[in-house]
């Protein structure tokens, strides 16, 4: 089982403040924890929503919207994916996931479960993807 833990923006995010050095050895000591584990699959920060862009589709196709994005609480602001055995077992790393704002102050990260490619009913698509190496495969 995939799952994976957002890292929700906020203004520091978007103005591009970088986190201080005692964060990011925090975050760098519980990572290499996930991957003592065997439990790493992927993590990275994001960079402001000024340097990225949306794609609208609406009936007249397809339109860029470049950032910056104003609702801030809707920002992702990095992710980790680890693959456990359990649910149980991503809830406990979740729980020693460090705060992404500093120890003491409010936040919240959110985990979700990936799918699988297992979760989809067998056909030529799935197959693709599972060629492709992606997807849980």
């Amino acid at each position: 089982m995939r799952f994976m833990i957002i890292v929700k923006g906020d203004d520091k995010v978007e103005g591009g403040e970088m986190p201080d050095p005692e964060a990011i050895a925090e975050m760098a000591a519980y990572h290499e924890a996930l991957e003592k584990a065997g439990i790493l699959v992927d993590a990275s920060g994001l960079q402001p929503t000024s340097k990225g862009f949306r794609v609208r589709y609406s009936t007249a196709g397809r339109t860029i919207v470049d950032g910056p994005f104003a609702e801030t609480k809707e920002i992702i602001g990095g992710y980790t994916i680890i693959r456990a055995n359990s649910r149980e077992e991503a809830v406990e790393w979740a729980l020693k996931f460090p705060n992404p704002r500093g120890e003491g102050q409010d936040c919240e990260i959110e985990v979700r479960q990936m799918f699988e490619l297992d979760d989809f009913e067998p056909g030529e698509g799935v197959e693709r993807f599972r060629k492709l190496g992606v997807g849980g495969a």
